[in-house]
């Protein structure tokens, strides 16, 4: 191994075939990184090392850490990007669709990382955790992914607690409106043209998917990522643009009956 080798940093990404995670891998790779990343299936005309796998395939992962490690001789950071979202209401939601999203937002993400954590204390490491303003400012008819966000954050701050004295660092990046193909992918609950809440449903996503469609590009958290890993201190959590770090301050110290009201009129 080349001397440079052994000073590029090892990052390995999850969700890495379109979207944020992509758009990471790429940036990364393009500022020297060794980049990896992860996905269920392969993406075409990429210029990044990858490996089919399933985040909840966690054997295939550990084979996949092992092959890194003696290839590389190092793994510096894990990007947690792989996610999946739900909007309905959650009488229409499937248990099964419930089940499915924390199975691979939340616990596939903490056991992914408990996995890969003894290859960062010695490495002294990053993880970094992609959660969403969704976790700060719940968003109904999105109940779930918003429930699952917010346990991503709140994850990531016990770990830093866990992980700080050995020189591992933890930072949830909140991304807003991205303009991806998460839109399309996202599972809708079933409504009939009777149900209680189906037109409050529809004008509520509608708007969601417009607000996403309009949203910054997926480079621009990966930007927000770069810096994050740049940084000796790095934050425990940042939110991605102005506004929405405006909208999570106000947030923070508004009444919960009152922001639960703002938010209503916006997407109730």
């Amino acid at each position: 191994m080349s001397k440079k080798a052994k000073q590029c940093k090892v990052v390995l990404i999850t969700g890495a075939s379109k979207g944020i995670g992509r758009a990471t891998a790429e940036f990364l790779k393009d500022k020297g990184y060794v980049v990896y990343g992860i996905s269920r299936s392969k993406p075409e005309n990429i210029d990044f090392n990858h490996y089919t796998c399933d985040v909840t395939d966690y054997d295939r992962y550990r084979e996949i850490l092992d092959e890194i490690k003696n290839k590389e001789g190092h793994i510096d950071i894990l990007i947690n990007n792989a996610g999946m979202g739900i909007s309905g209401s959650i009488e229409g939601t499937k248990p099964d669709d419930i089940s499915r999203l924390f199975n691979i937002n939340v616990n596939a993400l903490i056991t992914l990382t408990s996995i890969t954590l003894p290859y960062l204390r010695e490495s002294k490491g990053r993880v970094v955790n992609i959660g969403s303003v969704a976790g700060p400012i719940p968003i109904p008819f999105q109940a779930c992914y918003s429930a699952s966000k917010s346990a991503i954050e709140t994850f990531s701050l016990a770990l830093d607690m866990e992980v700080r004295n050995y020189g591992v660092r933890v930072t949830c990046v909140r991304p807003g409106d991205t303009k991806t193909s998460f839109t399309d992918s996202r599972v809708k609950s079933e409504i009939s043209q009777d149900n209680v809440y189906a037109d409050r449903i529809n004008r509520s996503v509608s708007k969601m998917e417009k607000d996403e469609q309009n949203g910054v590009p997926p480079v621009k958290v990966s930007k927000v990522i770069y810096k994050t890993l740049k940084r000796k201190h790095p934050p425990l959590v940042v939110t991605v643009g102005f506004g929405y770090k405006f909208l999570c301050g106000i947030a923070k110290i508004l009444p919960n009956c009152l922001k639960n009201k703002i938010i209503k009129l916006l997407y109730g």
